[in-house]
C-alpha cells in the first residue's frame, strides 16, 4: 500500500479534528447524555475514494449471523481489518482523534487490547431484512467503553440508526432519533448509556458502517473475556475468527 495514501488518510483526520467546533460539540455531547452526531466529519469524496474500496475489498472475510428477534447481518473483525484494510487504522489510532475523544468524554481513552475483535470492525447490511435490535454497547472491561460509528456506504431508504436518548435517566424526557449515516458522518457515544438499534434493510439496498471502540481501562476479568468472546463468536465474527486469534494471543504472551 502506498505510504502517500496512508498519509492522506491520517492528514485528513488531523485536519478534520482541527475544523471541529469543539465547544459546541462538547455542550451537545453532555446535554444529550454522552451522545453526539457529527455530519461529514470526513469529506465524503475522501471516504468513498480511500476507505470504501477497502470495506468492499474485505467482503470475502464477512461472517453473517442471524439471531431470531434481534439481529441479522454481517461483520468483519479487527483482525481482518488489520491484515487487509489497514487504512481504517489511520483513523482509529490517530493521536489527534483519540485526544479529541478524550477531551470530549472527560476520560483518558485508550485503544482496545489487540485481542478484542470489536476494536475497529466493519458492519455490513447487504441482504433484505438485515438489522440489529435495541441494545447497549455494554462494557465488559473494568472501565467504560466508548463507541464511535462512521458511515461508509448508505444506499438505503429504510435502514437507519435509531437512538433513544435518556433511556437510563428517569429525570429526563426520552428523545427519539433516526439517523442516516452517510459516508463520513460520525456518531460518538458512551456504550453503557445509548439505547440504539438499526432498522431493517430494504430490497436492493446496502449499508456499511465502521465501528471503533475505546476504553478507559483495558483490563477484563477472565470470565467476562470468555463471555465476551462467546458473544462475539455467535453474534458477530464467528467462532473460528474469535477463538483462533484469542488463543493465539494468549499463547504468544506466555
Amino acid at each position: 500500500m502506498s505510504t502517500n495514501v496512508m498519509t492522506a488518510v491520517g492528514e485528513a483526520v488531523d485536519l478534520a479534528v482541527t475544523r471541529l467546533d469543539f465547544d459546541r460539540l462538547h455542550r451537545e455531547y453532555w446535554e444529550q447524555n454522552e451522545f453526539v452526531f457529527i455530519p461529514q466529519f470526513l469529506d465524503r469524496a475522501l471516504v468513498e475514494e480511500l476507505l470504501v474500496p477497502q470495506a468492499q475489498g474485505v467482503k470475502g472475510e464477512l461472517n453473517r449471523n442471524y439471531i431470531p428477534g434481534h439481529k441479522k447481518g454481517g461483520s468483519v473483525s479487527y483482525y481482518a481489518v488489520m491484515e487487509k484494510a489497514p487504512r481504517f487504522l489511520d483513523l482509529y489510532r490517530s493521536p489527534a482523534f483519540v485526544d479529541f475523544l478524550s477531551r470530549l468524554s472527560h476520560a483518558r481513552l485508550m485503544l482496545c487490547p489487540e485481542n478484542d475483535p470489536h476494536s475497529c470492525a466493519l458492519y455490513y447490511y447487504t441482504e433484505p431484512g438485515d438489522h440489529i435490535g435495541f441494545h447497549y454497547d455494554t462494557s465488559y472491561y473494568k472501565g467504560s467503553r466508548y463507541t464511535i460509528l462512521m458511515g461508509l456506504v448508505d444506499k438505503s431508504t429504510q435502514c437507519k440508526l435509531v437512538c433513544e436518548l435518556f433511556k437510563d435517566d428517569p429525570a429526563k424526557q426520552p428523545r427519539h432519533l433516526e439517523l442516516i449515516t452517510e459516508p463520513g458522518d460520525l456518531v460518538i457515544f458512551n456504550g453503557d448509556k445509548l439505547w440504539h438499534a438499526v432498522t431493517p434493510l430494504g430490497p436492493g439496498e446496502e449499508r456499511i458502517a465502521l465501528t471503533m471502540e475505546y476504553v478507559t481501562n483495558p483490563e477484563m476479568g477472565s470470565f467476562k473475556r470468555l463471555y465476551s468472546n462467546l458473544k462475539d463468536s455467535f453474534a458477530y465474527f464467528g467462532l473460528r475468527a474469535v477463538f483462533k486469534r484469542a488463543f493465539g494471543s494468549t499463547s504468544r504472551t506466555r
